[in-house]
């Protein structure tokens, strides 16, 4: 699947040296759950904003080295609506961050976006087991044009690491 949003292939450029050798893994994650949020919503108003959270959302990880990376993921966000004078976007966007890994159904502002943003990462960490009624075929569609690349081992490797550090918080990003 040759698929480029030229948002977020702008933003990630910006992120390329600190990504690193992790860079098409987390751009082949960026973009599951952009296109999940897609399948998801049909509303072409809120493509734009699930571009700007799919690529911030767990940029924290590379930029402050951290499994505890929602506060330094909304700071960056936060940094990039401000530069383009999108600060009207700002809470949605960051509701959208904070409660990515929520458990449970999201209620509150903007709960379309939010819930959906939500659902869409849920589907691609469970490597499509959770669907949320999406097809199953759309799913595979996606993960197959666009490679984990090691990108959940990844994931479970920096978990880990945290858990032997902070054996009382070991996933500090998420939420009930």
């Amino acid at each position: 699947m040759a698929y480029a949003n030229p948002l977020i292939e702008q933003l990630l450029d910006r992120y390329s040296d600190v990504l690193g050798i992790d860079e098409l893994k987390y751009r082949n994650h960026v973009y599951r759950v952009f296109l999940n949020c897609l399948l998801l919503d049909c509303d072409p108003e809120h493509e734009e904003k699930y571009a700007v959270a799919a690529v911030f959302h767990d940029i924290g990880i590379w930029t402050d080295n951290t499994i505890d990376y929602l506060p330094p993921s909304i700071d960056q966000a936060r940094l990039f609506l401000l530069e383009k004078g999108m600060e009207s976007w700002i809470e949605e966007i960051t509701l959208m961050i904070v409660w990515h890994h929520k458990v449970t159904a999201y209620i509150g502002p903007f709960l379309e976006t939010v819930d959906n943003f939500r659902k869409a990462d849920w589907i691609d960490v469970s490597l499509g087991l959770l669907r949320f009624g999406l097809d199953r075929d759309h799913i595979e569609d996606i993960r197959e044009g666009l490679p984990n690349r090691g990108f959940h081992w990844f994931l479970t490797k920096r978990v880990l690491k945290n858990w032997v550090r902070h054996p009382l918080r070991p996933l500090p990003m998420f939420r009930r």
